[in-house]
């Protein structure tokens, strides 16, 4: 488990480029036939990636000592989105297949958890995020057909992206976990632009189909204080509340945002405008 402290804004404002990546950037999230895991004690999400090959993987039973519990999901809820091969997913000895960019969410108290490839020369890529929990919902597989969609943004302004909102309210019921996929169009390259923050929740990026040569600049930082990272493919960003969160890329790619805080409300944003930013 990789532990990250929260950072004051003010604090954030004297780093350099090490310093930026070392506190906001998750460099590996996918390890082939490993489970990754990124705790940040903004908010207590924990992020990660579940990459199985050819035995199956589960979460080991010391991750409680972390989360101060007797096994990982005992007061936590989970949500994951497949970006690799078909996979199957075992909750308390009830099994669910995951196609890619299908969704599972796993409600608080599931113990059992067990994740395998159902082809091992294929594959999964479970990307998840798991936050505190207050109830037990539902466990819930949710294909991208069942995601509730949006379409926002347009080609001359290079923003045109579709919106999958796969754990919200509506779609299914969370305590507090909220997670969806953007996929931009062919020829734009800008995602929240103009940006926004939200002080009441915060959110974390994870960037992936870029080519080994792609990059995104994900934009950071305060709108009158603004920073940069160098985003790569299959890497994730976390973003703090006080800070902007938006990306240019050097083509299309698709990003999985996941949000934890004080509410579920997806347009409770506090708008940039472009003039505005520094």
């Amino acid at each position: 488990m990789d532990i990250r402290q929260p950072v004051h804004s003010e604090h954030a404002r004297t780093l350099d480029t090490a310093g930026l990546r070392r506190h906001f950037l998750i460099e590996r999230v996918f390890v082939p036939g490993e489970i990754t895991l990124t705790y940040s004690q903004i908010d207590r999400i924990i992020v990660g990636g579940i990459c199985p090959t050819t035995a199956p993987l589960e979460f080991a039973p010391e991750l409680g000592r972390h989360t101060g519990t007797g096994f990982f999901l005992e007061r936590r809820e989970l949500g994951l989105i497949n970006i690799g091969g078909d996979a199957i997913v075992t909750v308390d000895g009830t099994r669910f297949d995951v196609a890619a960019e299908e969704a599972l969410y796993v409600g608080m108290g599931a113990r059992a958890l067990r994740f395998a490839s159902a082809d091992a020369a294929r594959p999964a890529k479970l990307y998840f995020n798991s936050a505190p929990a207050h109830a037990a919902h539902p466990h819930r597989r949710v294909t991208l057909a069942e995601a509730s969609p949006e379409t926002l943004g347009e080609p001359r302004s290079g923003n045109r992206r579709s919106i999958y909102k796969f754990i919200v309210p509506g779609v299914l019921s969370s305590c507090q976990l909220v997670m969806g996929m953007t996929r931009l169009a062919e020829g734009s390259v800008w995602n929240t632009m103009p940006c926004h923050t939200h002080d009441r929740r915060m959110e974390v990026y994870f960037y992936f189909n870029l080519p080994a040569d792609g990059v995104v600049f994900h934009m950071m930082g305060q709108p009158q204080e603004t920073r940069h990272l160098v985003v790569r493919n299959e890497q994730s960003v976390i973003s703090p509340s006080w800070s902007i969160h938006s990306g240019v890329g050097t083509q299309a790619y698709t990003f999985i945002w996941g949000m934890v805080g004080e509410n579920q409300v997806f347009t409770d944003m506090d708008h940039v405008a472009p003039a505005d930013l520094r």
